[in-house]
């Protein structure tokens, strides 16, 4: 095991944290690796091809199978998921570099008790889906592009690129498209995607 020159004690994991946060054991001629993932902020403890996606360590390792496989290669947004807050394409993601990493899920991103995180209501209150096999990566999509848009960040369309844009509560339905643009819908439930990231987006103010 290497251990970086920041190696800290992971708060409450009761172990030491190498390549930024997890544990990691390697050596330079195995093909596999010894990882902790924190997903859904539970650990696991795995052994892993060191070419397995983190969609394929999700769906096919863990059994957490709501993140889906679409194209397998970053194109059409189905399996985005959110590492330390951010949306990132899972199926491009190798799971070992995710040591330390925080995954959410779609099966993380609701409230205690099963209660609806707000997004997850307003796909449903807005008819956001219809099949509903994009619609997971819609959702943790849309999660990580409110926070984008909250942090200031600007996209293709915004008007003064320079100096951002305030808040998600403020994006329009142009907006919304160009951000939430690396999602597809293949049923073309687009309308009812964008009034849901709206609502959500002004409840939370």
């Amino acid at each position: 095991m290497r251990l970086n020159s920041c190696a800290r004690l992971s708060r409450s994991r009761g172990m030491c944290c190498a390549l930024g946060g997890g544990l990691m054991s390697t050596s330079s001629t195995s093909t596999t690796s010894d990882v902790v993932l924190f997903i859904n902020g539970d650990e696991y403890p795995i052994n892993i091809d060191n070419r397995t996606t983190l969609l394929d360590a999700l769906r096919e390792v863990l059994g957490l199978t709501g993140t889906k496989k679409g194209c397998d290669h970053g194109q059409c947004g189905a399996c985005t998921v959110l590492i330390d807050g951010r949306r990132v394409n899972s199926c491009l993601q190798f799971a070992v570099a995710l040591a330390g990493g925080e995954v959410v899920t779609i099966e993380g991103v609701g409230g205690d008790g099963g209660r609806l995180h707000p997004v997850q209501q307003a796909f449903i209150d807005h008819d956001g889906f219809q099949c509903g096999y994009c619609t997971p990566g819609q959702i943790c999509s849309a999660i990580g592009a409110m926070a984008e848009a909250d942090r200031g960040w600007p996209s293709h369309v915004t008007a003064e690129v320079a100096a951002g844009v305030e808040s998600a509560a403020g994006l329009d339905a142009e907006e919304v498209g160009e951000r939430m643009s690396g999602n597809l819908c293949r049923c073309g439930a687009y309308t009812g995607i964008t009034e849901a990231f709206m609502t959500a987006a002004r409840s939370a103010r």
